[in-house]
C-alpha cells in the first residue's frame, strides 16, 4: 500500500463517521416531539381536558406538528391574571427553562420579542412543577417569532334590541347604550373617538366582574367593543346567547404566532414554512370553525411596532 493511501483511507473512514452522526442527529430531531406551550384555560385558544386538549391552539399545534413530521407534546401552563403577571415573561421563561420548544398563542409586537428588560423571572404554574419550581428563577433568553396563522381583533357586539342595526363604523354606533370595561383597549377607542363624540352614551363596567355581556343579555346596554376571542368565549359558553358579532371589525389587533428562542432558529424557519403552507391550504380557517372561533387571517404588518393615538381613533 502506498504512504499516502493511509492517510487518505482514514480521512474518508473519518468524514463517513461524522456524515453518519450528522443523520443521526437530523434523524433524532426529527424524531423527538414538538413541545409547545399552552394556556391551560383560554377558550376558544387552548383548554385541557382529560383526553388532552380542545381549542384553536391546540388544532394549530397539533397540525404543525404533523407537517413537520413530528409528535405533539403539550406543556400545559396556568397564566395568572394579576398586576404583577406578564404573558411575555412567562412565555420567554418556560421557553427558557426548556419546557417547551415554542408557545402558541403569542402576539406578535416588536416590544414583546426580542431580549427582555429582566434577566431573571419566575416560571408560571405548569403542569408537573415541584414546590421548588415555583420559587427558583429562570434566566431568561431572547425571543423570536415565527410567520403569524391569526389576526386577534377587535369587533363591536351587539345586544338583541340592536340586531338589526347596520354597523360599517364606530360612527354607527351613535345613539345606542354603549357598555365598555374600564381602562380596557376598548375603551380607550369608544372614549376617543372622534374627539369624545361617543362619550355621552358610554356605561362602564369594572373588569374581572362579568357585568358586561349580561348587560347586553338584558337589554340595559345595546352594543361593546371587545376582543373577538372573547365574545367567541362567551358563545361557546352560553350557546343560547342572543348577541351578535355585528360584522365590522376595528383595524387595529394583533397578529398571533408562535415564539420560541433565537437560539433554535432553525426550528423557527421550519415551524414559519408549514405555517405558511397551512394558510395557502386554508387550514387555519378550518381549525378556527371546528374550535367554534371566528378566524380572521394575519394581516401586514406581521409584526407591529406599536399603538398609536390615531390608530385608536381612526
Amino acid at each position: 500500500m502506498k504512504a499516502g493511501v493511509l492517510p487518505v483511507l482514514a480521512s474518508t473512514v473519518a468524514l463517513s463517521i461524522v456524515s453518519g452522526f450528522a443523520a443521526l442527529r437530523a434523524e433524532d430531531a426529527s424524531e423527538a416531539p414538538l413541545r409547545v406551550c399552552l394556556n391551560e384555560e383560554l377558550p376558544p385558544f387552548s383548554v385541557r381536558t382529560k383526553e388532552g386538549g380542545t381549542g384553536f391552539d391546540f388544532g394549530i399545534a397539533a397540525a404543525l406538528a404533523k407537517r413537520l413530521n413530528r409528535q405533539l407534546t403539550v406543556q400545559w401552563y396556568e397564566s395568572k391574571l394579576d398586576e404583577d403577571s406578564s404573558t411575555t415573561i412567562e412565555a420567554n421563561a418556560l421557553l427558557s427553562d426548556g419546557r417547551c420548544d415554542l408557545v402558541a398563542g403569542y402576539p406578535l409586537i416588536k416590544d414583546a420579542l426580542g431580549k427582555p428588560g429582566l434577566e431573571t423571572a419566575r416560571l408560571p404554574d405548569f403542569a408537573g412543577a415541584r414546590p421548588a419550581d415555583r420559587r427558583r428563577r429562570v434566566t431568561l433568553g431572547t425571543l423570536t417569532a415565527t410567520t403569524p396563522y391569526h389576526f386577534d381583533g377587535f369587533a363591536v357586539v351587539l345586544g338583541a334590541r340592536a340586531k338589526d342595526r347596520s354597523i360599517v363604523g364606530l360612527a354607527d354606533l351613535e345613539g345606542l347604550n354603549l357598555t365598555i370595561e374600564a381602562g380596557t383597549l376598548g375603551d380607550a377607542v369608544l372614549m376617543t373617538f372622534n374627539h369624545g363624540r361617543l362619550v355621552s352614551h358610554i356605561a362602564h363596567v369594572v373588569p374581572g366582574r362579568g357585568e358586561l355581556f349580561p348587560r347586553l343579555e338584558s337589554g340595559e346596554a345595546d352594543a361593546t367593543l371587545i376582543p373577538v376571542h372573547r365574545f367567541d368565549a362567551y358563545r361557546i359558553q352560553h350557546p343560547e346567547t342572543k348577541l351578535i358579532l355585528s360584522g365590522y371589525y376595528l383595524p387595529i389587533g394583533f397578529n398571533m404566532g408562535f415564539v420560541g428562542l433565537s437560539s433554535e432558529l432553525q426550528l423557527i424557519e421550519q415551524a414559519s414554512a408549514a405555517i405558511d403552507a397551512m394558510l395557502k391550504d386554508g387550514e387555519p380557517s378550518a381549525l378556527a370553525a371546528s374550535a367554534h372561533m371566528t378566524y380572521l387571517p394575519p394581516r401586514e404588518p406581521y409584526i407591529l411596532d406599536h399603538l398609536t393615538m390615531s390608530d385608536l381613533t381612526r
